[in-house]
């Protein structure tokens, strides 16, 4: 491991462990308040393959997610009120969403690399980010993947209910997963201005 890496990888284990803490607490009835700290764990794989490559970022990635698999770990080991703070499901849904979809954005990004500046970065990402939610939302709450983790009882995420409580009728999942989509896509936008500051300043420097 180069010790370019370094910085990467600190700051997606940064992220990884943040958003592993904040997404315990609840942001209004919707969301957690680690759905506006995860979607930056894109910029990083994208910062690290504009700036050194698909390799690194695969490099960056993997790192990230045995990171994710530690904070699983630990969280399976502390009980909260109704059990586990992490849960068999939520572990393997964490983990594929993470790995699949970061690995999806690397792929995107590199077709996308010889364009103008911010389609590589924005599409690959808004890629990414609707593979995550998809596989973690999915693969943890819904009920038609309950034999993975039977003893785990996740019935109050099939509760239905209006879509994120104005539109069609919908398991809670369903719309936990759609807000965190939205915001994840609001956020892919965002990133687009440190994206283009860092690349610009570190290209300058190299140059």
């Amino acid at each position: 491991m180069t010790r370019n890496l370094i910085p990467g990888i600190l700051a997606m284990a940064a992220i990884v462990v943040a958003s592993n803490i904040l997404v315990q607490f609840l942001f209004g009835q919707w969301l957690t308040w680690g759905a506006f700290t995860y979607p930056f764990a894109f910029l990083v794989t994208d910062l690290t393959n504009r700036l050194q490559g698909a390799a690194a970022a695969r490099k960056v990635v993997v790192a990230g997610f045995v990171i994710g698999l530690i904070c699983s770990l630990i969280g399976s080991q502390i009980m909260g009120e109704f059990g586990p703070l992490v849960t068999l499901r939520v572990a393997i849904g964490s983990a594929l969403a993470f790995l699949l979809a970061q690995l999806l954005d690397i792929s995107v990004f590199n077709r996308l690399r010889e364009g103008s500046w911010w389609r590589a970065p924005l599409v690959s990402t808004l890629a990414g980010s609707s593979l995550d939610t998809a596989l973690f939302f999915t693969v943890a709450f819904s009920a038609s993947l309950a034999f993975i983790d039977p003893a785990t009882d996740v019935s109050w995420a099939g509760e239905t209910l209006p879509l994120m409580g104005v539109g069609p009728m919908v398991p809670l999942w369903v719309s936990l997963g759609f807000a965190d989509w939205l915001v994840k896509l609001s956020l892919a936008a965002v990133a687009l201005v440190p994206f283009r500051m860092i690349v610009g300043k570190l290209t300058a420097k190299l140059a």
